[in-house]
């Protein structure tokens, strides 16, 4: 199977999964609003990560898949939470209206909160014997040592001089870490020892900081259209971004650095990592 067809397999288990996540006893409109910002279509490559991680070291099960949406529940509520008119006040994700737009403001801010808890409630439900270590490896690159840690950054140091020591820490915080939550809770899973953990954290660092370079970048030289978001908005709002700080030819570079040294973190999984080598290449040459 080729790495389109495979990721699709996998993407196609997620959204099933998702679409059954957020339990029907829900009140409305809130369940709505969850659900909304859930399946708003997207490339749900933190879950596919979370599931290929494991199937490194051993077929992924039903309880794989439940850290996996709880990944992707994340995910979505930090998006939600991002886009809201404190933060960065988006009218557009994913090529559809913001939560907020669609829900109002109050609503999309408990929808944000109940995804958060029902991740936690979906891992803690898990069987799996390592269900707590996992959930543990998660949260932490969740919180405020990880992606609200990387926010907090965005928000502190808007509109200030472009500082790469600052802007590598915040986007190891914002964009990396989920990346390296959903590759080792993963491992941890599938019960990889210590230094196979630290290899996928490693792969994780590099995806996260090469993805959001080329974010950057996309910011600058797409439209709404191709991007599902509104371009521009990060240097209008004085947003530090890595092309601020090195320039666009030496970002591309950058990002192609960060690239290979994921695929080289990779090394101990042998072929059995092809997948996320190929995820890492995609990503760098993405176009939205």
């Amino acid at each position: 199977m080729n790495y389109d067809a495979e990721a699709a397999a996998c993407r196609a288990q997620v959204e099933a999964a998702l679409d059954r996540a957020v339990p029907e006893d829900i009140p409305e409109p809130l369940r709505g609003a969850m659900r909304y910002a859930l399946l708003t279509p997207g490339k749900r490559l933190r879950p596919m990560l979370l599931i290929k991680s494991h199937e490194m070291l051993s077929p992924a099960g039903e309880d794989v898949l439940s850290f996996a949406t709880a990944m992707e529940m994340i995910h979505a509520y930090s998006l939600v939470h991002d886009d809201l008119p404190a933060m960065d006040n988006d009218v557009l994700r994913r090529g559809q209206p913001t939560c907020h737009v669609a829900y109002g403001e109050a609503m999309a801010i408990l929808a944000g909160d109940g995804l958060l808890n029902l991740a936690h409630e979906t891992m803690l439900n898990s069987a799996h014997p390592r269900a707590f270590p996992a959930a543990r490896a998660i949260s932490r690159y969740a919180g405020s040592y990880g992606m609200v840690g990387g926010q907090a950054l965005d928000i502190t140091f808007t509109g200030k001089s472009p500082d790469r020591a600052v802007i590598e820490r915040m986007q190891t915080g914002k964009t990396a870490a989920l990346f390296q939550a959903a590759v080792t809770a993963g491992l941890i899973l599938a019960g990889a020892d210590e230094k196979l953990v630290a290899a996928g954290a490693e792969y994780g660092l590099g995806l996260g900081r090469a993805f959001q370079i080329i974010d950057d970048l996309l910011d600058l030289t797409s439209d709404a259209a191709m991007l599902g978001k509104t371009p521009g908005k990060d240097t209008a709002a004085g947003k530090l971004t890595w092309p601020s700080a090195v320039g666009e030819t030496q970002a591309r570079e950058d990002a192609r650095l960060w690239t290979e040294r994921a695929i080289d973190a990779l090394a101990p999984f042998g072929n059995n990592a092809d997948f996320l080598r190929d995820t890492a290449r995609q990503a760098l040459n993405r176009i939205r």
